[in-house]
């Protein structure tokens, strides 16, 4: 009996240390009794964090728009990210489902935690987030031998940005995300961190909404040096401010466009959206009269 009792307390104590926690975006803890085998990404960004750090073999499930890296293609659909398939996330038997707030409702979310399976929130809000994020996914899936070193050289390269372009001249800017509606990014986004390390002064950093839609006439009223939209689809991206000469980024030829996937999803490609708008930034800088 005594035995008995010993050898279930190892065996408790084996579990128990088998166990994985890591505390996600929102600052809930994550626990997994062992690394994570069927994940279902509910956002592109989470696909290519997971691939990032050495689980793509691992992801069951996306959602539309999880385009990259080119194998991300192939993954069955659940959805979207604000409409998903319950019952085919139900069949799809996940131990592990990486949301993300911001783009889905709360109802949908709800549902999602009614199904017991655990929840891992990634919405990375500065530039570090995203290798945190890295780390911690890595953690949740046991593949940390390639999530640290992925992780690492993601910071090695917002660093080297930071201090190629930290110290520059500030350039108050505007960035553009879609045109009808006119939608920017407040301060409390990512890509305001990334405007940051350029030395770009976001015009709209203290609007309390995080993707708020702004006028045009606000836009004219507040002049900036440089706007930025995207490459992605929409009606006429910086062209829309051409019939306006007056203002200070058309008269110094500073209307740029971006490719929105590289800068707008929080994964590692943002090291390369983060490195084009600080070229572009530094070209408007240039383009200042003496």
């Amino acid at each position: 009996m005594k035995y008995f009792t010993t050898a279930l307390l190892l065996a408790q104590l084996a579990s128990a240390q088998a166990a994985i926690s890591v505390r996600d975006d929102d600052g809930n803890l994550v626990t997994l009794q062992k690394p994570a085998q069927r994940i279902i990404a509910m956002a592109p960004h989470v696909t290519e964090l997971l691939y990032a750090a050495g689980g793509g073999d691992k992801i069951v499930g996306a959602v539309t728009y999880s385009d990259y890296p080119e194998a991300a293609k192939k993954l069955p659909r659940v959805g979207d990210n604000r409409l998903v398939d319950m019952e085919r996330v139900i069949a799809m038997k996940p131990d592990l489902i990486v949301i993300w707030m911001h783009g889905s409702s709360e109802r949908q979310i709800d549902t999602l935690r009614q199904l017991g399976v655990p929840l891992f929130h990634s919405e990375p809000q500065k530039l570090d987030g995203i290798a945190d994020n890295v780390l911690r996914l890595g953690q949740l899936m046991g593949t940390e031998s390639v999530a640290q070193p992925a992780a690492a050289e993601i910071s090695r390269q917002f660093a080297a940005l930071a201090k190629q372009y930290g110290n520059r001249p500030p350039v108050r800017m505007f960035y553009q995300v879609w045109d009808k509606p006119l939608y920017t990014l407040s301060g409390s986004s990512i890509v305001s961190d990334a405007m940051r390390l350029c030395g770009g002064v976001n015009i709209f950093a203290d609007l309390k909404v995080t993707a708020p839609v702004v006028s045009v006439e606000a836009v004219l009223q507040a002049d900036p040096e440089a706007i930025f939209g995207t490459s992605e689809k929409n009606y006429g991206g910086v062209n829309l401010w051409r019939p306006y000469p007056t203002m200070k980024a058309v008269r110094n030829d500073n209307l740029f466009t971006l490719n929105g996937e590289l800068l707008n999803r929080a994964g590692p490609r943002m090291v390369a959206g983060t490195a084009a708008l600080c070229e572009k930034l530094e070209l408007a800088r240039q383009h200042r009269k003496n």
